[in-house]
This record gives C-alpha cells, structure tokens and sequence, in this order.
C-alpha cells in the first residue's frame, strides 16, 4: 500500500510539473469572431478583451488583421497580464492589426492617465500597431515592468507612444514610432532596459529620457523628428551606433544635470550625426561631456563638450614609441609621414597591400574604395549596384560595395566601375566631401589656389567645402591644386586623415606634434 501511495504522489508530481508549462493559445479575429466562441483558430473570439479575462499563466494571443476599438467590443485600457504575449504580424510590424482607444489608469508614479495598453511583469507584445486618440494619451504604459516590445508600430498617439517608469526594464526592439503628437519614446523614474534596433521618425521628440533613467539606446535610426533625442534631470542613457539624421532642429540636447555615456576610449560610441538643421550635440549644462568616437559636425556641437576620436590614447602614445614599431625607410623625411604614421597607428592602412607604401605612386579606384571603407565604415545611404567588372571573387568586392553604399565612390553609365583605373586628386576631393556630408560653403575661397580656373564649375561647391574644412592637401605649393593630376597614395591618405579630422574622429596632426 505504501508503494502505490509513494508511485501515486509520483505521477501526480510529474503531472504538476507538466501542467505549470502548458501553453494556452487562443484566437481573436474583429471581423468575423465572437466573444460567445471558444476562442480556437475555428472559432476565434472577437475581441482582445475577452481573450485576456481567460489567460493563464502562459497565454499567448493571435490577432487577426482588422481594427481592435471600442466599436469592436474593446474595454480599455487592456491589460496584458505577466506570462501572456500578444502576437500579429511581426513582419509588416503590425501594418494591418490596430488597436485603437484610450482609457484611464491611476499610475503610482504620474496619477491618472490615459493610455491604450498597460503591460504587466514579463508580458509581450509583437507585431501590432497601437494608436490612442485622446489628447495627452499614450499608446503602451510600463511601470515597474520587464516586458518585451518588438515589431510594433506606434503611430498617431496623442502625446507619446509608450511610456517606463518605476523600475521598468522593458526590451524595445525593432519597432516604429511615428507622428505621435510629443515623443516615441519616454523613459522617466529609476527605468533602464534595452531601446534597439528601432526606428523614430517626425515625433517632435524621438526620445526622452528624464528623471534618473539609464537605459542602453543602441543601432537606433533618428530621423525627421523635431529633435531627435532629449535628456533632462538625471538621466544617464548609454548610446551606441545610432543614427541621428536630417532632424528639423537637432541631434541630441543635453539638460539638468544628465550625462549621457557618449563613448570612452576603450568603448567608442560609434554613433553617426548628419545633416541636422541646428546642432548635432547641444550641452546645455554646465557640466563638460566627453565625446568619442561619434561622427559629428563640429560646426553644429554647441556647449561644453570635448571631441575625442576612437583611438586617441593609441595615436598618442604609440605615434612616437619607436620601441614598438618600426617606421617603415620610405617614411623617413616623406613629408605625408605624420599622415601615414597616425593611420597606421588607427590600424586603417589596409589599402597598402602589398606591405610597401610606395607613397608616390597613383592609386587605383579599387585601392581608394579599400581605404575609405576602412577608415570610415560608412552607414549605407543608397543601395549599391553590382558592378558588371567587380565579380564577388574580386578582393576588393566588398569595399566597393561599402564605399558605394555610403556614397563616396560611383560606377560609369555602362554600369561598370573600372577598379584598375587611377583616381585623380579632384575625384578624392569630391569623394570625400560626398562621403562624409560635409555642409557647402560658398565657393569664394577658392581664390586661394592659383589654378582655380581649372576646377569644373560642377565640382566648385565641393572644392570649396573641403578646402574650408581643411580636406585639400597641396604639397609642396599650397596655391596649387592641380584638380586634373593623379593623386598619389600619400595624397589619398592625407586627404583621408583631414576628412577623420573634419568629422571629430581624430584631432589634427599639429595636435599630435605638439
């Protein structure tokens, strides 16, 4: 008897176990559902509402495409409990799966507001559009949660598409924010968690952080908002590899006490700031912010702020240590020597390879593609063509892909590229200002160079911007700049080291001799 007791307590044990990981799915479709069905794939039920009452410990909810209002027997807000995702179409990032409405919440942190969804604890959600209409309302609301937001869209709300506090420590991935009346994205209280991977477009703000929150903002795009990220308060966010461009106002504004970690010497930021109206980086603080390793105008950075570049300890201690590397005898008394030194020193001298430098001898399009892939690893702007005479096979095949991409190099109209032709020195200039997004200048300080009337009229803009950024190096008479000549490598890689120069990526070489 005991042994049957004992074999009893077993199984029913075991069948414990099995119960507590049981998946329960249920079906909801607006359109042809109802709230009196089962919720099965069969015989879904109508409404999101009537699908949360039944969750369980692990639920997970499919919505068919259609609109989830108050119309189609929607209560809000709707609460979606720990355990439980709600799942539509990750791969249209919830294009044709709306959720739409408002209602109130009393939250601990900010009193009563009018939101579409509250997530609880661990909840997900994937793959929906949310849209509230009310004035001053927000589409999701996480307090003190760890929930996981991922290829939604959050469009249209009538002040910011989700909203942390608390402790909140969601993961926001993937997802679009867009024309929500004041943010994307705000993240107040003590919140932290993960934003990446997504995608904020003409918000007033894109993002903003306040109060003490420290969340990582990372491989983000930032574009056409009226500014693209905000701090106030506290807020110590981490940023990296983010792309912040074409904003009407501004890139990133600093306030009240924040000091976001915009990189250090062992961990660059590597985010990319181009073409915004007012200001890349403003400080308004004032407190000093240490940048390194972001792509800045530094035209547009206002404040007190100091602009390092990636490897500034590198270049600074190894530039001179004879004791650890070798200069090679062609630099020796080469005037372009302090160019090559810090670009070897920056690890971005891979175009030479053959071992030999050969500082004055032209440069093939295939060679330069090499190097300002390297040395820039530019952003893709454009999609680029497969050139007809660079087959996958060929070694610089994927440094012209880069290169075109980014937009420092083209093809011919026959669609070719023609990788063993040499570049002239006027082509570089060109290249360089079109790859790095340079703001023109007007063309009258070309009066500098004796042969000006040698600069085609098309190309006068670009001349201009790289000589007043300091791109153009004319050795040895710096009146002449022979924009018809081919340029040699050494010429190529001074020209290059300027552009690093002219974005903030490594201080000047009179900086480095001092």
């Amino acid at each position: 008897m005991s042994l049957l007791i004992v074999i009893i307590k077993t199984i029913d044990s075991q069948l414990s176990m099995v119960n507590s990981t049981l998946v329960v799915t249920l079906y909801v479709n607006p359109l042809t559902g109802n709230d009196t069905n089962t919720g099965s794939r069969l015989s879904p039920f109508k409404s999101l509402t009537r699908a949360l009452k039944l969750t369980k410990i692990q639920t997970i909810i499919h919505l068919e495409s259609g609109n989830y209002s108050a119309a189609s027997g929607e209560m809000f807000p709707l609460v979606i409990p720990g355990g439980t995702t709600v799942v539509g179409n990750e791969a249209k990032k919830g294009a044709e799966i709306v959720i739409y409405g408002s209602g109130e919440y009393q939250s601990l942190s900010f009193g009563m507001q009018n939101i579409t969804l509250l997530l609880v604890d661990n909840a997900c959600v994937l793959g929906v559009t949310v849209t509230n209409p009310s004035v001053k309302g927000t589409g999701i609301w996480i307090e003190s949660a760890v929930p996981t937001l991922a290829n939604n869209t959050l469009s249209d709300c009538g002040r910011e598409g989700v909203f942390t506090t608390g402790t909140a420590k969601p993961t926001i991935s993937d997802n679009i924010f867009v024309q929500n009346t004041a943010s994307g994205l705000v993240m107040a209280g003590h919140s932290q968690g993960e934003v990446l991977r997504n995608v904020f477009q003409r918000n007033p703000l894109g993002i903003a952080i306040s109060d003490f929150a420290a969340p990582t903002i990372a491989n983000n795009k930032l574009s056409e908002n009226r500014t693209a990220i905000a701090l106030s308060r506290n807020a110590q966010p981490l940023l990296r590899q983010n792309l912040i461009a074409q904003n009407t106002q501004g890139g990133l504004l600093v306030n009240g006490n924040a000091v976001p970690d915009l990189g250090n010497t062992q961990n660059p930021a590597n985010n990319i700031f181009r073409d915004n109206h007012e200001f890349d980086l403003y400080n308004a603080t004032t407190q000093k912010l240490v940048s390194v390793g972001n792509q800045l105008n530094p035209l547009l950075v206002k404040g007190l702020i100091e602009l390092l570049p990636i490897n500034q300890v590198a270049v600074s201690t190894s530039y001179f240590d004879t004791s650890t590397q070798s200069p090679s005898p062609e630099l020796n008394g080469h005037w372009a020597e302090p160019f090559i030194q810090a670009l070897v020193s920056m690890n971005l001298t891979h175009a030479f390879a053959d071992s030999r430098y050969q500082l004055d001898k032209s440069m093939t399009r295939a060679q330069y593609a090499d190097m300002v892939a390297i040395a820039f690893n530019p952003f893709s702007k454009i999609l680029a063509p497969d050139f007809t005479d660079v087959p996958k096979d060929f070694w610089a095949y994927s440094a012209i892909q880069i290169a075109a991409s980014g937009g420092f190099v083209g093809g011919f109209s026959d669609r070719t590229f023609r990788p063993d032709q040499h570049v002239q020195r006027l082509q570089v200039i060109v290249s360089l200002v079109n790859g790095v997004g340079l703001p023109a200048v007007d063309s009258d300080i070309l009066e500098v160079y004796s042969d000006r009337h040698t600069i085609p009229d098309y190309t006068r803009k670009a001349v201009a911007t790289a000589t007043r950024w300091g791109i153009v190096v004319n050795y040895p008479d710096p009146k002449v700049l022979a924009p018809s000549r081919l340029a040699t490598r050494a010429e190529v890689a001074a020209m290059v080291y300027q552009a690093l120069v002219a974005i903030g990526r490594t201080p000047p070489i009179t900086e480095l001799l001092n």
